[in-house]
């Protein structure tokens, strides 16, 4: 592999949008693939490789429902499930909305069957990397959240597993030299940093010292460079911006009627009672009168 570094003429598209951290992480190719199986093991601190990844909405090259989060869900070689995503601005509420989805995450197995018992599920893990804001106060860069008793500290041993990566307390990690990075330090600094012409010298380090990071670097790169493919996903990443901004000036003056007519613009365009509701603060059963 012809390792791509950073130049001071790239002007890499920020891979903190979760649309390109799809984009990048999704498609089918080596880099990609390898990318996101160097990804997934260094923020779980086991060695997953990743061997298919669901059909998640919307799809890399599709428009519709952009409004959604871009969550990416795949299956390890053991039957592992994990389910990532990158979220630039994470709500106050992200940790609990976290221990939803892991919650769905494992308990969406299929173990019917004469031949199954519970002993048949597999490790769940559903990861955030939360671009923005902090979370947990402390100065700790990853955290893995399991089921345990605090007042003992005796883990129940389960099989889900909850882990964010707080890329605001990356500061830390950059001024180190690449090499002495923990992996998940040197994906946390690329994510963060990439953009950052002062530090591009340090994410070129961080390229060179690590495989997967460099091969998530060339396949950004390639869209980066690809006007039509750029454009696409700047269109994409406005479409969510715009959209959330008018229902949040919506909720703000009060307005119901803002809201449907929201509502109204989105069904035509095709989205789900389902997706809309979140989006407006309608009910379903409102939108489904529209």
């Amino acid at each position: 592999m012809n390792t791509v570094y950073l130049d001071d003429t790239d002007d890499p598209i920020d891979i903190r949008y979760d649309n390109v951290f799809k984009a990048v992480f999704t498609r089918n190719t080596p880099e990609s693939r390898t990318a996101l199986s160097r990804l997934v093991s260094a923020i779980t601190g086991r060695p997953l490789a990743v061997l298919s990844i669901a059909a998640n909405e919307p799809p890399p090259d599709s428009l519709r429902d952009r409004q959604i989060r871009f969550d990416l869900s795949c299956k390890a070689g053991e039957g592992e499930l994990v389910n990532i995503e990158m979220s630039l601005n994470p709500d106050a509420f992200e940790l609990v909305r976290l221990e939803f989805l892991a919650g769905k995450l494992f308990t969406g197995q299929d173990i019917r069957g004469s031949e199954k018992t519970y002993d048949d599920l597999k490790a769940a893990y559903q990861i955030a990397i939360l671009a923005k804001g902090l979370f947990v106060e402390d100065g700790c860069l990853l955290h893995s959240f399991e089921y345990y008793d605090p007042e003992r500290g005796v883990s129940l041993g389960g099989r889900s597993r909850i882990m964010t990566v707080e890329l605001a307390k990356a500061e830390s990690s950059v001024e180190k030299p690449a090499g002495e990075m923990t992996a998940a330090e040197q994906w946390a600094v690329y994510f963060r940093y990439l953009t950052d012409r002062n530090k591009r010298q340090k994410v070129n380090e961080v390229i060179a010292t690590a495989e997967g990071i460099a091969m998530a670097s060339e396949v950004l790169i390639r869209i980066s460079k690809d006007e039509a493919e750029r454009a696409r996903l700047m269109s994409e990443w406005k479409y969510v911006v715009d959209t959330q901004s008018k229902v949040v000036q919506a909720k703000r003056e009060g307005g119901k009627e803002k809201a449907v007519e929201i509502a109204r613009t989105l069904k035509a365009l095709g989205d789900s009672a389902e997706k809309i509701a979140p989006a407006t603060g309608l009910s379903i059963e409102d939108i489904t009168k529209l």
